[in-house]
């Protein structure tokens, strides 16, 4: 497969860049979600002989939820991270996956595994779209 020419221009020192960024930010979110799992690991372990109250084993069933839903939630950005370093790859990196347009600058820098313009990303909050759905379909017919 022949690789895309980068329609943003972006040169390869700022691809260089964005991709230690996602390898940092990855590195980062392995490390969060290893120290999770240990903690919910060794929490869901103990046993002893002093009664539990009630409450107290409602805070902790309340506390081991949230950090599952915690590490779920970074796994999928782990997965959104590989995404992006694949784009980078193939040359699609930084252009919106909605508009077709490129992805600003800043937005790439806060969030470099996006893959919508901030425009997009808006239009999905708002329910004007939906991920699959081609909203330059409904431009052009307006």
């Amino acid at each position: 497969m022949t690789k895309k020419k980068q329609a943003i221009g972006l040169s390869k020192k700022q691809l260089e860049h964005y991709r230690q960024l996602l390898i940092e930010k990855m590195h980062e979110i392995l490390g969060d979600v290893n120290a999770m799992e240990e903690t919910l690991c060794q929490g869901s372990g103990e046993l002893s002989s002093m009664p539990m109250h009630l409450a107290d084993i409602g805070t902790d069933s309340y506390e081991q939820e949230f950090n599952l839903g915690l590490v779920a939630e970074e796994r999928k950005t782990l997965l959104d991270i590989q995404k992006a370093l694949g784009r980078i790859a193939d040359g699609s990196f930084g252009i919106c996956e909605g508009l077709g347009t490129p992805i600003e600058a800043n937005r790439l820098e806060a969030i470099p595994w996006t893959r919508y313009s901030l425009e997009y990303a808006q239009m999905l909050e708002s329910g004007k779209t939906f991920a699959n759905e081609n909203p330059r379909r409904h431009r052009d017919s307006a």
